[in-house]
């Protein structure tokens, strides 16, 4: 690689090479100023939410907008060009039943709550028609997917949903604000029904592609979907895979004739599910085991045979639900300011290995939001008593730096930098072929009760010799990896009861013989000129 067609951001691992009197050591890396061969586009919907469908109206609002939440996804629209997708549904939409006649959004049974469980999920939900035209108080230009009930392999009750989320979005007022339905979803997670009682133990994909096709070629008919025209549909959702050897997964659903059917040809984009741990019995994992480089890209490279196979069909492939343990997150860990440096990494990886979109799952109260989008009675980590107000937790401000990362122009791409060092990340963001933006993570844990210095690396820029001359850091700031409160963002706190920013914000210039530093617990965002 010639000296124009890469910058190198040179020194040693050794930090007898350092100059600086606390020899912090110092990495090489090189950066291809041009875009490689491996570079990928980068979407301006890269990050998504998807919501429990329960409690939808606590979210959005039914008389008016939840001015909080639409705040907190404004403000990813105007860095990222484009407001956030959403996804609703999830487990939820598996328990619903639609009621022509049912005068209010949604009624619901919920369990007692413990202290794993400050939130659950509900386990009877009805919904009326107006449940799906409160999708009118998104931001302008926003793009939705809706769940239905496959669950109850109950085809009039699918087809009255789909009817009614169709009739919502021909509404005015959703149309005037330009708010689309990309995507209809028949089920959450179908391969897990022989474990949760909505089929036979002795289900197989074989019966879930032949069930699927039986209900969705039924809607199809009954909403005139046509090929090419929205919305059509996202498929599979499947919370495993075992990547073409028989059972649940793309390769295999391929194989039984799923997109072969009235509906199946109307498939565009494939969907999976992902989390990094489980905290369905009340087990934790170590937050440093959350944030390790090795574990984001050992839970996301598995994937690898099933998005070649997708892609190679002409199909998008998603991460449709996502985020760090399931069952809404562990205490100390998805709350904390560690699973923001995680979520960066982890959306970015996903990234560059061709994965569109990532949407990460949200539900009221629960421990890995990126917000709680309305004031609580109870403590999310041990459903204690505690009045909370509406709030960005710290996986919000992960969030924020990938939509400023990603950028509004459109024609963005992304490569992963070769980094040889088992703490250290980075991503190269591209606008056409030129090299704008970069991203470094250190994903070493700093938490609160460390001793002794911070660990730190230097990011050397002596030899650049290229014309990326200068660039700004713009920082996350985090004091510990476990605290869950007190970040800041280029100097710009989002803990405010608006969930607009506060504060002014602060970057650096950085000269080219100087370098930077990266501190354990650490990410940065680097513009270039």
């Amino acid at each position: 690689m010639s000296m124009i067609a890469a910058f190198v951001l040179f020194a040693t691992l050794a930090a007898a090479q350092s100059c600086s009197p606390a020899a912090t050591p110092v990495i090489g890396v090189t950066v291809p100023v041009a875009s490689p061969t491996n570079a990928v586009p980068l979407s301006q919907n890269l990050l998504g939410f998807s919501i429990e469908s329960d409690r939808w109206p606590d979210w959005i609002g039914i008389d008016s907008p939840n001015t909080f939440w639409i705040n907190t996804l404004e403000n990813l629209n105007k860095l990222a060009g484009k407001p956030p997708k959403i996804r609703v549904g999830a487990n939820s939409e598996d328990k619903t039943t639609f009621v022509s006649s049912q005068s209010v959004p949604v009624i619901a049974t919920f369990p007692a709550f413990s202290s794993t469980t400050p939130y659950p999920e509900a386990t009877n939900i009805t919904i009326g028609p107006s449940f799906y035209t409160l999708s009118k108080w998104l931001p302008v230009g926003t793009h939705m997917t809706w769940g239905m009930n496959f669950g109850a392999n109950n085809t009039a009750n699918a087809v009255a949903e789909a009817k009614s989320i169709v009739a919502a979005f021909k509404s005015p007022e959703v149309t005037n604000k330009g708010i689309k339905l990309d995507f209809i979803e028949l089920g959450n997670e179908p391969d897990l029904y022989k474990n949760n009682g909505l089929r036979p133990s002795t289900w197989t994909i074989h019966n879930m592609v032949s069930e699927w096709i039986a209900i969705a070629d039924e809607v199809t008919t009954a909403l005139g979907l046509k090929k090419g025209a929205s919305p059509s549909w996202i498929a599979l959702s499947f919370a495993g895979s075992d990547h073409g050897a028989g059972g649940f997964s793309p390769q295999q659903a391929f194989a039984d004739g799923i997109l072969t059917s009235t509906a199946g040809a109307l498939i565009s984009t494939i969907s999976e599910h992902r989390y990094s741990g489980s905290f369905c019995a009340g087990s934790q994992g170590l937050l440093s085991d959350l944030m390790a480089k090795s574990a984001v890209r050992g839970n996301l490279t598995v994937f690898k045979p099933d998005i070649q196979a997708t892609r190679s069909r002409g199909l998008a492939y998603y991460l449709g639900e996502t985020n760090s343990y399931a069952c809404h997150g562990a205490p100390g860990v998805s709350n904390t300011a560690g699973a923001a440096i995680w979520l960066i990494d982890y959306t970015l990886q996903a990234a560059s290995l061709n994965i569109e979109e990532v949407y990460y799952h949200h539900g009221i109260g629960f421990k890995y939001n990126f917000m709680q989008p309305v004031a609580l009675n109870r403590s999310i980590t041990t459903g204690e008593p505690e009045n909370t107000p509406a709030r960005v937790q710290p996986t919000y401000y992960g969030a924020i730096l990938i939509a400023e990362a990603v950028g509004t122009s459109g024609t963005t791409s992304i490569a992963e930098i070769s980094i040889n060092d088992s703490r250290i990340a980075g991503y190269a963001i591209y606008e056409g072929t030129k090299l704008v933006r970069a991203v470094f993570i250190n994903s070493q844990s700093w938490p609160s009760g460390s001793t002794g210095a911070r660990p730190a690396v230097k990011i050397d820029l002596l030899c650049l010799g290229t014309p990326v001359t200068t660039a700004t850091v713009k920082r996350l700031k985090i004091t510990h990896s476990d605290d869950t409160a007190n970040l800041t963002w280029g100097g710009q706190s989002f803990e405010t009861s608006t969930g607009l920013a506060s504060g002014a914000v602060v970057t650096e210039h950085v000269n080219p013989v100087d370098g930077f530093v990266l501190s354990a617990t650490e990410a940065v965002l680097l513009k270039f000129t």
